[in-house]
Parts: structure tokens; C-alpha cells; sequence
């Protein structure tokens, strides 16, 4: 039997942009409240109370976002996935992107880390 590495938040997927940071999400449409339940394989796995209709539930993921990182809403975009569970999300980075990759990227391995309810 093969095992498994546990999953950390060394497994999300990132990448660098001169626009900000891109990174996978995976969502869970019409949960009980909205939050960031950690990871799913290599995706940020978001819980969402909106329905996966009428694009309520792609609203929902950007605004939970942005409540969770301190962020504008206006600051994460969906690149990929609108009609799937697994998209690809944009963060941009105002300022000198090298410096704000760093905290940017730290900010969301926290989120991970520890968990976050809007």
C-alpha cells in the first residue's frame, strides 16, 4: 500500500504574477456558513453558503476571500472554473510585487493554517 505525505500548506499551489499571486481553490456550494476549511490536494478549499447558480456562488468565494485576507473584493478574480468547483483565483498585489508576494503568500498559508469563518 502506497502512503500518503500529509497534506501542509507547503502543498497549495502558488504563483508568482507580475499582476499578484494565482492559486487553486476548490469550493463547497450550499454549506451551513462560509469558510476556509484548509486544503484539497493542491487547492485552498473554501466553503460557501450560495448555491452554484446564477454565478451567486463565484461571488460568494471572491467576497469570502476578501473578508478572510483584510483585502477589496476588487483585489481577487477568478481566472478559471467558473462553472466548476475548481478555479483558479488571481490576488493582485498593489505596490512593489516582490515585496508583496511575501507577505501576500504568507498571509494565505496562514489562513490555512488556522482556519477562517466570515
Amino acid at each position: 500500500m502506497l502512503a500518503l505525505p500529509p497534506m501542509t500548506v507547503e502543498n497549495l499551489d502558488i504563483h508568482e504574477t507580475p499582476e499578484g499571486l494565482i492559486f487553486k481553490v476548490h469550493v463547497q456550494p450550499r454549506a451551513s456558513r462560509n469558510r476556509i476549511l484548509g486544503l484539497f490536494g493542491d487547492a485552498l478549499k473554501i466553503a460557501v453558503t450560495a448555491p452554484p447558480v446564477d454565478d451567486a456562488a463565484n461571488r460568494m468565494v471572491i467576497r469570502v476571500l476578501a473578508e478572510v485576507l483584510g483585502i477589496p473584493d476588487g483585489s481577487i478574480s477568478i481566472l478559471s472554473g467558473h462553472t466548476s468547483r475548481h478555479k483558479r483565483i488571481r490576488w493582485k498585489i498593489d505596490g512593489d510585487p516582490s515585496k508583496g508576494w511575501v507577505a501576500a503568500r504568507q498571509q494565505l498559508l496562514s489562513i490555512i493554517r488556522h482556519g477562517k469563518r466570515t
